[in-house]
């Protein structure tokens, strides 16, 4: 359970500080979300609260992992079920109408790894991290 823990553990972090550097910090992709001038106040108060929740998920599965004693298989699959929720919203976003992995004007700028959005490539990689986890957690 202990490489499970630790692959549940990896994603928590990065889907909780992933967000946050990529929408608010790093400059490349920052200037697409949170910093872009062309978004409303309003798409700009969901970019934050999108951020806040991957963070306070990843603190919630990190303490789950760490300091619930003993670690269960079932606190391991809430934990796992939490780290992977961030990833799956962003999955199923393009579901609702209007929405899309990035703005126009930034399309050809954005990576397309395998050919599929950049932000689509590492959502499927986390959650595949997390089903991964699982399997070597139960198996």
């Amino acid at each position: 359970m202990e490489t499970s823990k630790w692959l549940i553990a990896f994603v928590a972090i990065y889907g909780g500080l992933g967000g946050i550097m990529f929408d608010a910090v790093i400059p490349a992709t920052s200037h697409q979300h949170l910093w872009n001038p062309a978004w409303l106040p309003h798409a700009k108060f969901h970019n934050v609260q999108t951020m806040l929740m991957g963070l306070f998920n990843a603190i919630a599965t990190l303490v789950m992992l760490f300091a619930l004693r003993p670690l269960t298989l079932p606190v391991l699959l809430v934990a796992a079920a939490l780290a992977a929720l961030y990833f799956v919203c962003m999955l199923l976003a393009p579901l609702f109408p209007g929405t899309a992995w990035s703005d126009p004007e930034f399309e050809a700028a954005n990576p397309r790894p395998l050919g599929i959005p950049v932000q689509k490539f590492l959502s499927m990689l986390a959650t595949g991290l997390v089903i991964i986890a699982i399997l070597i957690a139960v198996l």
